[in-house]
């Protein structure tokens, strides 16, 4: 679906009818939809909403081949039951805008697509005028610097931007609607700002166009991307011919560059490949080249020919544009590896680019890694902490002022023997402890239940020194005093203590360290 929902005000007005469109999948079934004789004009379709606002039809303007009307009955029928009719379908419906039945008029095929949630649409927009107020909130607006910076004419209302918190859990739903989609065999094949959108303020995210799915094999891409997010191969092969076989199209690799590169701009504002160097006068080709076969990360680690010339960027773009000021190890160890991967060894070797399960994963133990700026006035709200003996907020270099509590999270590998599992929870003033931190057999995905979200416990700051407050665990236990822990008593948090979360089977032990002394 082109991302236009929302934006078509449907006014009934001179020569309004009501028309019905009959599902070409339900006989009988049928989709009244509002046509006023201006339709919203998509790239491909016309899109039109039914009397209640609570979906559009959208008819593609050419005629659909049978190859096409095959992939869009599959899509509105096998893949729809296989995503949604099971474990974990009801986060994957909130995450997806996904058509529900496919229909034909006057020989013009068209799909019915639930309309999006009002979340994902501007209450204010800009700061200074309503301009966008009503609009979707596509990515774009989002992942740039400029409509975020204080004196920017356009910038957009605080209200809107959430925090920096924000952006790792959009993308962490993200990560798992590509996660999903691959399992099932499928591409995107157009992955971008354009075709997602995202709520700071709830934190939550819609991939959108799924009528372009590719099945590898089976229904090839109808596109090869969008702008900033096509990988480097496809741009590089696509002046061969579309049938050459080393022409390169959208598959499940080339989503997984253009997710990288989402994470990157939704956490940094600047985009990973865009920095100074120059690989033709040509401004066409420049582009081409930059993007393509000559494509260089920004902050490359022994290259830095590509690094953004500060003396040319936009005042607009700055800070974020400065990879010095604000480089990408910000974002903490994991997501760091990651970006190596995703834009070092494998921007020109796809099949050494890191998986949206791995994304998923990096992203949540990064949160884990997480600590809330005292500055009210930062307009992150919250910085990863980097291990150092004098931690400071990164975006408006506060110092982190008392001691800061680490846990280290070890898991039994054998009998009695216990390995570090490389994830580490950072400690705050009444921050929760969830079952996924307690047990390595509870994995924090969408099938976690109800149960599973809620704390087990919580730490707070209280009477000048660090405590845990046990409100579920039956067998926590303090290994430093030899002492259990009982439901609703608290234990204190202090420096080299070993704490047992949990006695079943995958219950981890935590090793506390008292950072900031």
């Amino acid at each position: 679906m082109q991302s236009i929902i929302g934006t078509f005000s449907n006014n009934p007005g001179p020569g309004t009818n009501i028309k019905t469109a009959p599902s070409l999948i339900h006989p009988g079934k049928t989709y009244p939809y509002v046509d006023n004789g201006e339709p919203m004009r998509g790239g491909m379709k016309d899109v039109y909403f039914g009397p209640d606002k609570s979906y559009v039809v959208a008819f593609y303007r050419d005629k659909q081949d049978y190859n096409s009307r095959e992939r869009l009955k599959k899509l509105v029928t096998q893949y729809q039951d296989n995503f949604f009719n099971r474990e974990g379908g009801d986060y994957f419906k909130e995450l997806y805008c996904w058509p529900t039945d496919m229909v034909e008029v006057a020989g013009k095929t068209g799909l019915v697509v639930p309309a999006y949630h009002k979340n994902f649409f501007f209450k204010k927009g800009y700061a200074t005028s309503e301009g966008i107020k009503g609009k979707e909130k596509q990515g774009l607006w989002f992942a740039s610097a400029k409509f975020r910076h204080k004196q920017f004419t356009l910038r957009l209302d605080e209200s809107e931007l959430g925090n920096w918190l924000s952006y790792f859990q959009i993308c962490v739903r993200i990560a798992r609607g590509v996660k999903r989609l691959h399992a099932a065999g499928l591409a995107h094949s157009d992955l971008s700002y354009k075709n997602v959108l995202i709520d700071p303020v709830s934190k939550s995210a819609t991939i959108i166009d799924i009528d372009g799915l590719v099945v590898p094999g089976l229904y090839p891409p109808d596109v090869i991307g969008t702008a900033d997010f096509i990988a480097p191969e496809v741009l590089a092969t696509k002046h061969l011919n579309l049938r050459d076989p080393n022409r390169k199209h959208a598959n499940r690799t080339t989503d997984l560059h253009a997710l990288a590169t989402m994470i990157y701009l939704y956490l940094l504002y600047r985009h990973p490949l865009k920095g100074g160097k120059i690989n033709s006068l040509d401004t066409e080709e420049d582009d081409l080249l930059s993007m393509g076969e000559k494509a260089l990360f920004i902050e490359h680690p022994t290259d830095t020919s590509n690094r953004p010339k500060i003396d040319q960027v936009s005042k607009w773009a700055l800070p974020w544009a400065d990879v010095t000021k604000l480089p990408y190890t910000l974002t903490g160890p994991y997501l760091k590896t990651l970006f190596d991967q995703a834009f070092v060894t494998g921007l020109h070797n796809p099949n050494l680019r890191p998986n949206a399960d791995t994304w998923e994963q990096a992203l949540l133990k990064t949160t884990d890694l997480m600590q809330p700026c005292s500055n009210l006035q930062c307009d992150q709200k919250w910085f990863v902490f980097d291990n150092t003996a004098s931690p400071k907020c990164p975006f408006c270099g506060t110092p982190v002022t008392g001691t800061l509590p680490v846990l280290d999270l070890y898991y039994e590998f054998k009998p009695t023997v216990w390995k570090p599992e490389n994830h580490r929870l950072m400690v705050y003033h009444n921050q929760y402890l969830f079952q996924w931190h307690v047990n390595r057999n509870v994995v924090r995905n969408e099938k976690l239940t109800a149960e599973q979200k809620i704390p087990v416990g919580y730490f707070t700051y209280f009477q000048n020194k660090w405590v845990f407050v046990n409100q579920k665990l039956t067998s926590l236990k303090d290994l430093t005093e030899d002492k259990e822990i009982p439901v609703n008593t608290m234990v204190d948090i202090t420096d080299g203590k070993r704490l047992l979360l949990a006695k079943e089977e995958g219950g981890r032990v935590v090793v506390i360290t008292m950072a900031n002394k």
